[in-house]
């Protein structure tokens, strides 16, 4: 843990899933937007799927089935990356890859990018892509906090941030046993003793996800670290 890490030297404001209030969630339009209004960080899912010569590829989706975000119905792990990005995922946006947001993020070297490990099997092929990125700013997060093990076992030096969506009493053992950089928290779940708590544990918030102006303020004053928010443009002026 490093609670004088660069990314938590002021308020952050991250844009969720690009900023899926704006522009259809987890495409290159949406993360486009995130970057023009000037977010401190990006925040995307990833699955595992193959390409026709049976490569591992990591595409940016949310759910476990195509059906919510795209014109066709269907498990991720059941397409192939060239059909997925032959998908309607909105307003004719396609469904991108990892690499395809890495690529954008080129033009914006001091933007973070939270990558949450959604699908299983997605810690290798993650860990793998970014040693060859060593200069990304980025944070690695999962609800699944074996696959987040995995991760930090292969990639010991990413920052990692363990998610939480309801209290558990094993939150500080978690995030201690996977030396993490910080805590990534459900808005439901978080009281100002609860950010003190972490905070003297050595480990700055983040909350999920924040659209309300008025909620990000209350939570800037608990001394969260950061937020996530489909409406990042509500938000700006609270990002120091």
């Amino acid at each position: 843990m490093n609670t004088n890490h660069l990314l938590f030297q002021s308020f952050a404001v991250f844009g969720h899933r690009g900023a899926a209030g704006l522009a259809p969630e987890n495409t290159l339009p949406s993360f486009q937007k995130a970057l023009q209004l000037g977010c401190r960080g990006i925040e995307l899912d990833v699955h595992r799927v193959t390409d026709y010569q049976e490569q591992i590829q990591l595409c940016v989706i949310h759910d476990a089935k195509v059906d919510r975000t795209t014109k066709t119905r269907g498990r991720v792990a059941d397409f192939t990356v060239e059909e997925l990005s032959a998908m309607d995922a909105r307003d004719g946006y396609s469904v991108p890859l990892l690499t395809d947001v890495i690529t954008l993020l080129d033009s914006s070297p001091e933007t973070w990018l939270n990558i949450e490990l959604k699908g299983q099997g997605t810690a290798a092929p993650t860990a793998r892509l970014l040693c060859e990125r060593p200069n990304l700013r980025v944070l690695v997060s999962s609800f699944d906090h074996k696959e987040l093990a995995e991760f930090r076992a292969l990639a010991p030096k990413c920052p990692v941030a363990p998610l939480f969506h309801r209290h558990r009493a094993s939150i500080l053992d978690t995030a201690k046993a996977l030396s993490a950089t910080c805590i990534n928290v459900g808005k439901s779940m978080v009281s100002e003793d609860f950010v003190t708590a972490c905070q003297q544990a050595g480990y700055p918030v983040m909350v999920y996800t924040v659209n309300e102006p008025e909620q990000a303020q209350q939570l800037k004053h608990w001394g969260v670290a950061g937020i996530f928010s489909d409406r990042p443009d509500l938000m700006m002026l609270l990002q120091t």
